[in-house]
């Protein structure tokens, strides 16, 4: 996940609860290291299930008017 200067805290870290079940201090943690590092590491999945979380951030950060960003590597 990508920082910018538009999208919340509060909705980086319910992003991160909701689309990679993180708990509550999982998802603070990933969401400073965003803001501070300007990417994140939510997880590691196989490329299908990646691509689909990817997504769902995409869609969920859009229904809520930000530009948050969210990409996937591969090997």
């Amino acid at each position: 996940m990508h920082n910018d200067d538009y999208t919340t805290m509060e909705f980086v870290v319910q992003v991160l609860q909701k689309v990679f079940h993180k708990t509550t201090t999982e998802a603070n943690q990933i969401m400073l290291s965003i803001h501070f590092r300007g990417v994140g590491v939510c997880g590691l999945y196989p490329y299908d299930i990646a691509e689909t979380k990817v997504d769902r951030v995409h869609v969920l950060a859009r229904e809520a008017g930000f530009p948050l960003r969210c990409s996937l590597e591969g090997e």
